[in-house]
């Protein structure tokens, strides 16, 4: 059984002794792919470094909406450069993670959200340009990306811990992204989340930890993993009634597809 998961901060500091062991033990379970998409600037090497590391790593370059109050312009610059250069690393995969945060109240209003929306525009073009796929966060903000994606066409991607609407669902599989589910769908109360699991396409599916982030609900509060990974796709496979290798098969076919780079090192 091959795993992917499709969203995982392993450069993050709760692993910062520990990366290197936890995707070895991950690998050892079927987690063979670990997509790790960068969050500002200051961490592109280092993701693409620890995305070299490890045997099944993957990286995306991008500046997180959590991390534009601090970021510049000249970041968008350092950005385009490089992925222009990044394009010959077959470990490059995507743009991310990018989008736009509104949960948190001072960065949904005035000029934190024009910032923020800025910083989307500005990314998804570098995307568009480059021929590349995104990475999304999505939090309480999916009306306003997708409105951005009607204007700025790219290559699908991945819409990361989605928890909207199933017509909002469909609004992203039409335009090319598998939707990502992690640890939020392992509690009983996250009914949305869950019936969105049970019921989208099974071919709008990917799997994620989010790790450390979004713990599953046996390891609440403590920090997340990609060990956790097989766990959570029995999880979806028991929501959804199918045998967990159809679903670990099916996801890892949908993230190859969205995020087209990686499914070529899948088949090399």
């Amino acid at each position: 059984m091959m795993l992917v998961d499709s969203h995982c901060h392993l450069d993050a500091q709760e692993f910062v002794d520990t990366a290197l062991d936890v995707a070895v033990n991950a690998a050892a379970q079927g987690v063979q792919w670990i997509v790790i998409p960068a969050v500002e600037r200051a961490n592109f090497n280092t993701v693409r470094s620890l995305a070299h590391q490890v045997a099944g790593g993957v990286y995306a370059l991008g500046i997180h909406p959590m991390y534009v109050a601090s970021a510049s312009e000249e970041d968008l610059v350092v950005l385009r450069e490089q992925a222009e250069v990044a394009m010959t690393d077959p470990r490059f995969i995507a743009i991310g993670e990018i989008g736009l945060d509104f949960f948190i109240p001072e960065l949904r209003e005035g000029a934190l959200r024009d910032k923020q929306e800025f910083f989307y525009i500005e990314q998804l073009k570098i995307a568009r340009d480059a021929g590349l796929p995104v990475i999304l966060h999505v939090r309480r903000s999916q009306d306003t990306l997708l409105k951005y994606l009607r204007r700025i066409r790219v290559s699908g991607g991945l819409a990361h811990a989605f928890n909207g609407s199933e017509q909002q669902a469909q609004a992203f599989i039409d335009r090319g992204f598998a939707l990502g589910f992690g640890g939020a769908m392992t509690f009983a109360r996250a009914l949305q989340i869950r019936r969105l699991a049970a019921s989208l396409p099974s071919t709008a599916l990917a799997l994620e930890t989010d790790a450390p982030d979004i713990s599953p609900s046996w390891l609440h509060p403590a920090p997340n993993s990609p060990e956790q990974l097989p766990a959570i796709a029995a999880v979806l496979a028991e929501l959804r009634g199918r045998p967990v290798a159809e679903i670990a098969r099916q996801t890892t076919d949908n993230v190859a597809r969205v995020l087209p780079r990686l499914g070529s090192l899948m088949m090399a």
